[in-house]
Formats: C-alpha cells, sequence, structure tokens
C-alpha cells in the first residue's frame, strides 16, 4: 500500500512541476521544457534500472513506470499544442546527447590510472551501462513517438473522437510496444527478473490512465483553445518527426536555376540523355531547340545587371507560357535556354516560331525596345543519333540564326 502511495505522490509531482513549465513555455521558451526532459532522462534511466518497489503484481520501477510514461504524455501533449516538427527537436537531443556520453567515457578508459580520491572513485563500467541503456532507451523512444502520433491520429478517424480515450489507448499500446524492448535491453545488461517486465507492463497501464486523466484535465483548464478536428495523415506525421519533408523541399531545389525556377544545366545533361534513349528505344523522335537572347550583353551594359535578370526571368516565363506541356525547358546557362521535346517533327519548326514571336511581342517597361531570341533546331534521329551530336547540331543551327540577323529560326543541316 506505502508503495502504490510513493508512485502515486510521484506521478502527481512530476505532472505538476513539468505541467507549469510547459505551461510557461510562452514566456520563458519551449528550450526550458526541453532541459527538463533532458535532466529527467537520466534519472528516470538509471532508477529503470537500479530502483523497484515490490507490489503484489510485480517489480515497479518509479523511473520506467511514472517518469517514461509522463515523458511519453507530455511528448504527446507538445504534440497536441504545438506539432510534429517542435515535438521532434528533444527527441534528436536526447539521442546526440546519449551517443556523446558513451564516446566520451571511452575516450576517458585511454587514462587508465586517475587519481584515488576518499569517497566515491570513477566507475566507468557504469556510465557505459547507463549509456547504453540510454542510447536504447532513445532510439525505442523514437519509435514510440513516431507510433504514438500516428496511432492517436489513426484513432481520431476511426476509433473515438475524444481526447481522453485517444490519449490512453494510445499511450497504453505504446507502452505496451515499449515494455518488451526495454526489458530485453535491461534483462541482458543488468540481469532484472521476469517480475519486472509483468509487475511494470501493469503499472504502465495504470500510469498511462493516469497521465490520460492528468493531461485532459490540464487541456480543459489550462489551455481551452480547440484542438485541431480534422486527423493528420501518417505519412505527414512520419515526415515531419523524420525530417523528410525538408529533404524533399532540398531534393525540389537541387537541380534548379536559383533566377528562373527551371531546370540547370545538369539536369539538362542528364535529362537529355536519357530523354534521347527513351526515344530511341520507342522509335520515336526527339527535337532539341537551342534558344539564345539576342543583343543581351548591350542589356546588361547599358541598364545593369538587375533589369537583365528581369529580361531573362521574363523570356523564361513566355517560353514556359509557349511550349507544350510535356516539353521539358532548362536554363542552360547566362541567357541561352535548352528546349527538349519528345514527337516533334513536323512541328517543331513551327512551335519554334511560336516561341519567337511571343517573345518578340512580350513588353519590357524598362527597356526602350523590344527582347527577341534566335533558335537552332535539332531532331533525333534525322539530325543526330547521340546526344551530344544532337546539341552540336542544335548550336551550330543557333550561331547560323544569329548570323542571319538574328530574331529567326534554323534548322540544322542533314
Amino acid at each position: 500500500m506505502f508503495g502504490s502511495l510513493v508512485l502515486l505522490a510521484h506521478g502527481i509531482i512530476y505532472f505538476i512541476v513539468m505541467g507549469s513549465i510547459f505551461r510557461a513555455r510562452q514566456s520563458i521558451g519551449v528550450g526550458v521544457f526541453f532541459c527538463l526532459l533532458g535532466t529527467m532522462h537520466f534519472l528516470e534511466t538509471y532508477l529503470a534500472a537500479t530502483f523497484f518497489i515490490e507490489l503484489p503484481f510485480g517489480l515497479i520501477s518509479p523511473g520506467s513506470t511514472v517518469m517514461f510514461t509522463g515523458k511519453l504524455a507530455f511528448f504527446l501533449l507538445l504534440y497536441i499544442k504545438e506539432d510534429a516538427e517542435v515535438m521532434r527537436q528533444p527527441i534528436y537531443g536526447l539521442l546526440s546527447g546519449n551517443i556523446l556520453m558513451i564516446a566520451l567515457g571511452l575516450l576517458l578508459r585511454l587514462y587508465s590510472n586517475p587519481a584515488s580520491l576518499p569517497g566515491y572513485n570513477p566507475d566507468l563500467r557504469f556510465i557505459d551501462q547507463m549509456g547504453l541503456l540510454m542510447v536504447w532507451g532513445s532510439l525505442l523512444l523514437f519509435i514510440d513517438l513516431i507510433a504514438l502520433v500516428i496511432i492517436y491520429e489513426r484513432l481520431g478517424k476511426l476509433v473515438t473522437t475524444t481526447v481522453p480515450g485517444r490519449i490512453f489507448i494510445s499511450l497504453a499500446l505504446v507502452l505496451s510496444f515499449d515494455q518488451a524492448f526495454f526489458y530485453l535491453g535491461l534483462h541482458h545488461l543488468t540481469g532484472v527478473p521476469e517480475s519486472a517486465f509483468y509487475g511494470g507492463w501493469i503499472a504502465k497501464v495504470a500510469a498511462a490512465a493516469f497521465f490520460s486523466l492528468m493531461m485532459t484535465a490540464y487541456l480543459r483548464i489550462f489551455e481551452r483553445e480547440p484542438l485541431p478536428v480534422q486527423s493528420r495523415r501518417a505519412a505527414d506525421v512520419f515526415d515531419r518527426l523524420t525530417y523528410r519533408h525538408r529533404y524533399e523541399k532540398l531534393a525540389e531545389r537541387v537541380g534548379r536555376d536559383a533566377l528562373t525556377g527551371l531546370q540547370d544545366r545538369g539536369q539538362f545533361d542528364a535529362k537529355g540523355a536519357a530523354m534521347l534513349q527513351a526515344a530511341s528505344q520507342s522509335g520515336l523522335s526527339l527535337s532539341l531547340m537551342m534558344i539564345d537572347i539576342d543583343h543581351f550583353k548591350s542589356i546588361n551594359d547599358s541598364r545593369g545587371h538587375v533589369v537583365g535578370d528581369g529580361v531573362i526571368r521574363k523570356v523564361a516565363e513566355t517560353i514556359v507560357a509557349s511550349k507544350r506541356e510535356g516539353d521539358e525547358l532548362f536554363r542552360y546557362g547566362g541567357e541561352e535556354f535548352a528546349l527538349l521535346c519528345p514527337q516533334m517533327p513536323p512541328g517543331a519548326m513551327a512551335l519554334a516560331e511560336r516561341i519567337r514571336a511571343a517573345v518578340a511581342d512580350s513588353t519590357h517597361p524598362e527597356l526602350q525596345r523590344p527582347v527577341t531570341v534566335s533558335i537552332g533546331i535539332a531532331t533525333f534521329p534525322t539530325h543526330a543519333r547521340v546526344f551530344r551530336e544532337l546539341l552540336e547540331k542544335a548550336d551550330a543551327a543557333l550561331y547560323r540564326a544569329k548570323a542571319s540577323g538574328r530574331n529567326g529560326v534554323v534548322g540544322a543541316d542533314a
């Protein structure tokens, strides 16, 4: 009976202190809450490995039962009131800190003769053991939190829309998984008996009910803003927790020209060869247009590079508006563009003429004259059989267009 009261008091104090710091996050910053989580992480792991209370249904550790369950509950609260991107920050911090602790502990082993002092002496084996447990616990925490949020969101669609029910079921399911795998690591490192597994699981489910009620009361009393009604997709949650969405945004920027947003020269080299190979295998044609802005250097020299950049962007927009949907436009370099057009002949010349006319008709208020382009065209397989040769033929046609007075379209020699 006394042991149960100790665990209950432990949970109440834990929630009051953590909840107070969480409540004050808008004024003192969420970083204070993160630091508190990190501080509790060591004590939680230490108690989970060394301190147990014997109850009729098994051995119970306050660290594993109360503190870890409370931590999961507050991570879920962080997700509910903030978002997945805020929630993931302390996860990566805890995991990185635990790995660093192990690395520094191993480094200190190189010095095998530390000074002997009265009282406590260094026990690096204990540090290693705790470090491994904390890394294992952090890896499980990472999996736990992804599962916790996904289950919480799915429950809102399939089972119950009540906040207490969603919180409790989510916590109970994830804690059952965590108890099994954390016990395996704990048993391997410290040899805790099997009764710690069963007792811990029962106590964690009870703690899940306790923290679910406490969180619900907290939300209703202190943070009454309406909670999101629409459930998030599991894929969206996973992307946010694992930084995948940032990778996808970065991937979108890679291979893009910063000025125009078009695909760049590297993309042209890669896609051009691939598109020609695909055309060859399917017995289709592929036309390449090299498009160059006429007298562009004089624009830069007389009106400056800012105006010149605006001209490049406007020409790029005009070509995009004039090309077909399946055509691929690239900024080849400087004031030159490349347009790959699958299955184009005999309409390549007509499309090129449409692009030339559209550019000539576009307005540039900052200039005193119209902007024009010269275009050279070459087609596979009529003019070339490999991509490099196709580019050379289109370039040669472009130079003839410029030599013949510019603002024109010239096809490659057969």
